[in-house]
């Protein structure tokens, strides 16, 4: 049963959630917000216990990926007051593990909504993929009368990753 008080909600979780190098991952400065800790604080915990941590659980972005970051969500640069480093970022198994190095009942709490998000964006995923196979089937089953039809389906559920508005960004992969 989903608590009826959340401390975020999912929605703004999914909000912060952006493609790298094809996985879900969330930025260090974001989840130090929702934990409401200093980005330092966060990152001196993970760094105490970087053996939890490896590469598919968290990376630092490469500096094209911070710049095409910056440009895509207004972040100040150096010279303005902006961070002076590249971000973190942690897949969905990276964000589980922090539970584990922050003690807080809040960092508890919210890696649960955190994690109710990133399996409400899996299943959003694969609904989709169901719907573009069933969709397949029915034009085989029917002749080239519905095809215009079809095609203006196919449009609007058209997979992530093939052109379309995507939740965060994709960078090339590195």
């Amino acid at each position: 049963m989903v608590d009826s008080k959340l401390i975020v909600s999912i929605a703004r979780i999914e909000n912060l959630i952006y493609f790298f190098r094809g996985q879900k991952v969330m930025l260090d400065s974001d989840l130090a917000e929702l934990y409401e800790v200093e980005t330092g604080v966060l990152m001196q915990a993970v760094r105490r216990n970087i053996g939890r941590f490896p590469e598919d659980f968290m990376f630092q972005l490469l500096e094209e990926e911070w710049e095409f970051l910056i440009s895509q969500i207004v972040i100040s640069k150096k010279g303005r007051g902006g961070r002076r480093k590249r971000p973190h970022v942690f897949t969905e198994q990276g964000v589980a593990m922090l539970s584990s190095v922050l003690k807080s009942e809040r960092a508890v709490k919210v890696n649960i909504e955190i994690m109710r998000a990133f399996v409400r964006l899996r299943m959003l995923i694969a609904s989709h993929a169901e719907l573009a196979k069933r969709l397949t089937e029915l034009e085989k089953k029917y002749d080239g009368q519905f095809g215009v039809i079809f095609q203006a389906i196919r449009e609007m559920v058209k997979q992530p990753g093939k052109e379309q508005r995507r939740i965060g960004f994709r960078t090339s992969n590195k």
